[in-house]
């Protein structure tokens, strides 16, 4: 099944046959994240090794499944893992979850993930929402022919993320008890290395708040398809130069695990109250 096209429409179809509701909410859980699917009510899961052509997701704290069903009251279709440039996908298939979810039904698209902080008055375990990002990956989704079904190709990016939803996020967390939420521009490099403390510092000069491997790619494509988008960032560590020990993807996992009860907390107000 070579051709882009024919890959999401049947991902669709199979989809479509299992899920009977459309979905309102697309939700992409990143790494150690998969506590928010648990969540979920009237749950249908589905591997992604089950839709033929579906990349797979190999990264730990990543599970390779697909959540339908209904959370807070939203109907809601979870991509419990993603996708990575590093490993090897092309962007294409990277957003491969966004396309399939938009075609589904899903208007809105929630998009975690796990960082590095760079801000210096962040600290781990916060949860920043995403104002805008820089992509530092070398390369775009959209590059390739024109797909007139998914929209045109250059697409305005003056406010990638919604920024009246990450108001309302935030003033829905101080009601909650869930404290002050940062704010902040994310970064995406390729990965799989952590960064060295050179391109931090840079990264850091150029405007960075946060520095991770993904969300950038999916952001992008929602936009193209006119969704909505909100973009929540745990930070697992301070990054390279800032953090006082070395860096490694155990801490990582260990890192958001605490922080999820919170980030489960959050997710499930901005989809019952929010949105």
């Amino acid at each position: 099944m070579e051709n882009y096209t024919e890959k999401v429409d049947y991902a669709v179809r199979y989809l479509s046959e299992t899920i009977t509701k459309k979905p309102e909410v697309c939700v992409i859980l990143g790494s150690g994240l998969s506590r928010i699917a648990e969540e979920v009510e009237e749950r249908t899961v589905i591997r992604y090794r089950d839709i033929r052509g579906f990349p797979s997701s190999m990264v730990r704290g990543h599970s390779g499944e697909i959540i339908s069903g209904r959370c807070a009251g939203k109907r809601v279709i979870m991509f419990n893992g993603r996708f990575h440039f590093y490993q090897g996908y092309p962007l294409q298939e990277v957003v491969l979850p966004v396309r399939v979810a938009n075609e589904l039904g899903a208007g809105t698209l929630i998009v975690t993930n796990a960082s590095g902080g760079i801000n210096r008055f962040f600290a781990s375990g916060d949860i920043m929402l995403i104002t805008d990002h820089i992509n530092m990956l070398g390369s775009n989704p959209l590059i390739g022919r024109e797909t007139a079904s998914y929209g045109p190709i250059f697409v305005d990016m003056t406010e990638p993320y919604d920024l009246t939803l990450v108001d309302a996020v935030k003033q829905a967390a101080l009601r909650r008890g869930l404290g002050e939420l940062k704010e902040g521009v994310y970064l995406s490099t390729i990965g799989p290395s952590y960064e060295t403390k050179a391109e931090i510092s840079f990264f850091e000069k150029i405007g960075a708040d946060a520095v991770g491997m993904s969300t950038v790619p999916e952001v992008i494509v929602a936009n193209q398809l006119g969704m909505r988008v909100l973009g929540i960032s745990v930070v697992a560590n301070m990054a390279c130069g800032i953090s006082k020990t070395p860096l490694s993807h155990d801490d990582v996992l260990e890192n958001v695990d605490r922080a999820s009860e919170r980030l489960v907390r959050l997710v499930k107000e901005t989809l019952g109250s929010v949105l």
